[in-house]
């Protein structure tokens, strides 16, 4: 076997062991079945008291069923773009249920996606703390456990800020780099 063709084997065996990835989006559907389950529980709890309960604690169950919404999206989101971007594409057509977003959601796409989504998760949890805050008398372990709630939201927060920057100074770099390349050699 001469190098070339040593090199195209390994070549060959590296881009079909993408393939390997496809049971995780699988199981991925099992989870989203799972937090379906969870969905109907929390619904099932509060809808038949409803008309009993406080109105704080109606929006903080109906927080809970939008927080778990959420992570339902962010695994569509994980499961859609992370097939086609690492996997294979969708061939789904024209179908009229295709998502506008999905085969245009790139891996730098959907990191912005993941932190934003993981900041709004934390959001409606911190919020969900803050509206509880009256139920039970302020201990000091409630005021270090809100204070890391807080701390915890702010470095997501942070962190999607800094990921998105860094995501537009790279996409900056590669247009000027693009342009450079133009001025260069018109011909590209």
């Amino acid at each position: 076997m001469s190098h070339s063709a040593a090199e195209a084997a390994v070549e060959r065996i590296l881009f079909a062991s993408r393939w390997l990835m496809a049971p995780f989006y699988l199981l991925m559907v099992g989870a989203l079945f799972i937090l379906l389950v969870k969905f109907c529980q929390e619904f099932v709890q509060f809808a038949p008291n409803v008309l009993e309960m406080r109105d704080t604690e109606v929006i903080l169950a109906i927080l809970t069923l939008i927080d778990l919404s959420l992570v339902g999206n962010l695994m569509l989101m994980v499961m859609f773009s992370g097939y086609e971007n690492f996997v294979s594409k969708m061939d789904v057509g024209d179908h009229h249920d295709r998502p506008e977003w999905m085969g245009k959601v790139d891996f730098s796409g959907l990191k912005l996606k993941l932190v934003a989504s993981v900041v709004a998760i934390s959001g409606i949890h911190l919020l969900k703390s803050f509206m509880s805050i009256g139920k039970t008398p302020i201990t000091p372990e409630k005021q270090t456990e809100m204070m890391w709630l807080v701390i915890i939201h702010l470095v997501f927060v942070l962190s999607g800020v800094l990921l998105a920057l860094m995501d537009k100074i790279t996409a900056s770099a590669s247009h000027e780099e693009a342009e450079t390349k133009t001025i260069i050699d018109p011909k590209q």
